[in-house]
């Protein structure tokens, strides 16, 4: 019974959460500027010929609800990616996995790379993909992949934290 009252749980958080990734709204940064013009403004510093670099802090762009969304850490060829709710209070691990930058230093716009399950780690998380693999695109300053709950498949868009506002 306990089980049973578990997973319904779970499946109704993971139900609200991934209710909020179909919207297309702007998040706010406290510089009062949009995170699409603070993101296109690193995507075209990246273009003139840096080496492209994905680390940092990511935060959902189309979450149509103000208190929830997927946020994500890339550190190196590392990615974890979270179910965040109740206004960041509660975090729940969605994605563990790799990261594979490109080896000509000139790629930056599209990249895809296949990031490989942490199984180690999520296998432990009651809302984490079980996916082997998960497929993920940098475009236009934006982190693209898919993510499923409860049968209902949606494309989040992720764009990176300004640093003064990364945690």
């Amino acid at each position: 019974m306990k089980k049973m009252a578990t997973i319904v749980v779970a499946g109704a958080v993971a139900a609200v959460l991934l209710a909020g990734c179909s919207s297309g709204g702007d998040v706010e940064r406290s510089s009062g500027e949009p995170a699409s013009e603070a993101s296109s403004q690193a995507a075209q510093a990246e273009n003139r010929g840096a080496p492209l670099n994905l680390d940092g802090e990511w935060v959902q762009t189309n979450s149509e609800s103000a208190d929830s969304r997927q946020e994500a850490v890339i550190e190196g060829d590392a990615i974890t990616i979270y179910w965040v709710s109740d206004g960041g209070e509660t975090r729940s691990l969605y994605w563990a996995g790799t990261v594979v930058e490109p080896v000509d230093v000139t790629v930056h716009d599209p990249y895809t790379w296949d990031s490989v399950n942490d199984v180690e780690q999520t296998s432990k998380a009651m809302l984490a993909s079980g996916d082997d693999t998960k497929t993920f695109t940098y475009e236009n300053g934006e982190l693209i992949y898919e993510a499923s709950a409860m049968g209902t498949t949606k494309s989040v868009h992720l764009e990176r934290m300004p640093k003064e506002d990364a945690a």
